[in-house]
């Protein structure tokens, strides 16, 4: 297996305040795995064997209730760590991780996981932002299925993928990874119909760009607005 360059990891987070052979020493225990598109990385419910640093690409991670409804839950872009299921003290798997482009990530065996976070304290940091980060995550996806309408959630998803993964381009600023409208409607608990109509409405407005699993925001401002409750389509056709 060839080594990791330490270039490529030694300003993300985790890597962060380690001396060189600090950081050669985790890159040293660590595996790198290419997973191209469509690949699942690990299973909802298979033992949580490994956790995980997304080097390059984007994740989709997709959640099955007991009933058997799948939804998306969230995206991982490069140099988050993911699959940390110790860090929550747990035993399997939550979600099902799946790449979203063709992607690499490294990858450590879970048995290390106490040793390397007593060694390393900016590994439990770093897995202690990220457990962080999906529970806000969560209570604000909570808080949005419960007090708001259906394009106010819409709005809200796409504005939070931009931040985490947009990329601009000259008609504005692109999700920078493969999303589709069913994408969207599971992860804003709502139906492909409804966002469909939502993003094609906002296209003929010229808030957003859409296309094959991809979408500009054109306006940001604009969907801004409509996040924070601004006039709804149907007041809009109405000249409400």
């Amino acid at each position: 297996m060839a080594a990791v360059d330490r270039s490529l990891v030694a300003n993300l987070p985790m890597f962060a305040g380690l001396s060189p052979a600090d950081q050669d020493e985790l890159l040293h225990e660590a595996r790198s795995i290419r997973y191209p598109k469509g690949t699942a990385v690990f299973d909802q419910g298979a033992e949580a064997n490994r956790f995980y640093l997304l080097l390059h690409g984007h994740l989709r991670v997709e959640k099955t209730t007991p009933q058997g409804q799948q939804s998306v839950v969230r995206y991982v872009s490069g140099g988050e760590l993911f699959g940390v299921a110790q860090a929550m003290n747990l035993t399997q798997y939550p979600a099902t991780a799946v790449a979203a482009v063709d992607s690499i990530a490294l990858a450590w065996p879970s048995s290390s996981w106490h040793r390397l976070i007593a060694k390393y304290p900016s590994l439990a940091a770093s897995a202690l932002q990220t457990v962080g980060s999906r529970l806000q995550d969560t209570q604000a996806r909570v808080m949005e299925l419960s007090n708001e309408q259906v394009e106010q959630r819409v709005a809200h998803t796409l504005l939070r993928l931009a931040k985490q993964a947009g990329r601009k381009v000259d008609t504005g600023v692109e999700i920078d990874f493969p999303i589709s409208r069913q994408d969207i409607a599971e992860m804003t608990g709502t139906t492909l119909h409804t966002v469909s109509r939502i993003l094609s409405a906002w296209e003929s407005e010229g808030i957003v760009e859409g296309g094959r699993k991809r979408i500009v925001l054109r306006d940001a401002h604009r969907l801004h607005d409509l996040a924070e409750g601004g006039e709804s389509i149907q007041a809009r056709k109405h000249g409400l």
